[in-house]
């Protein structure tokens, strides 16, 4: 179940940050990058999720454990296992990716002159309504037609990434700022002074 955690965690940030990278011969468009980001997350989470449980996301983690649904040492190790995964598939992608198109592997950053108070309601609004429907999706107890879990959770992300990215380039997991973060060696003290999971490393 961790190996699947860090696995999964490796395919979403390099598909997800693969999508964002800037070739000169066609940029992203925003709808591409959440597009990809919600597809990588619906599969994954339709893949593995019967292995470990498709978390992915730290923050979805936490609020497991929180939400007395997985072990104290589980979600250590998933944790463990996801900021790692995190780090691999953002490198893979640096290695892959040409000069030109590479930039700075889509950090997170504060766009538009958004503050970091503004960016850290934005992230705890995005990531919360994950947490939604991902509680909701799983529910065992719940007795209406849930359709795909997955699917779902897919949508989520896309949702997220649809309003998120004029604000921080959209977070929403702090692996996947985490990754990119650690291989293109880009920190400051800013990245540490939310109290939100989803406010990691940004510049």
């Amino acid at each position: 179940a961790v190996f699947a955690e860090f696995l999964a965690t490796l395919i979403f940030v390099f598909f997800g940050l693969g999508s964002a990278l800037k070739w000169p011969s066609a940029l992203p468009t925003i709808l591409q990058i959440a597009l990809a980001f919600g597809l990588a997350i619906g599969t994954l989470a339709q893949a593995l999720g019967p292995v470990s449980g498709g978390h992915i996301n730290p923050a979805i983690t936490l609020a497991l454990l929180v939400g007395n649904q997985i072990s104290l040492l589980r979600a250590f190790f998933y944790v463990a296992a996801q900021l790692v995964g995190a780090i691999a598939g953002a490198g893979i992608l640096y290695g892959v990716a040409p000069l030109n198109a590479r930039g700075n592997l889509a950090i997170n950053a504060l766009n538009n002159n958004t503050t970091q108070g503004q960016a850290m309601v934005v992230e705890l609004i995005l990531t919360f309504q994950l947490a939604l429907c991902i509680f909701a999706s799983t529910d065992s107890r719940r007795t209406s037609p849930v359709g795909s879990p997955a699917l779902s959770i897919g949508l989520s992300v896309t949702l997220g990434h649809l309003v998120g990215i004029y604000f921080t380039g959209c977070s929403m997991n702090p692996a996947r700022s985490f990754g990119p973060a650690v291989v293109m060696n880009r920190f400051s003290p800013a990245h540490w002074v939310s109290l939100s999971p989803p406010l990691a490393p940004w510049r």
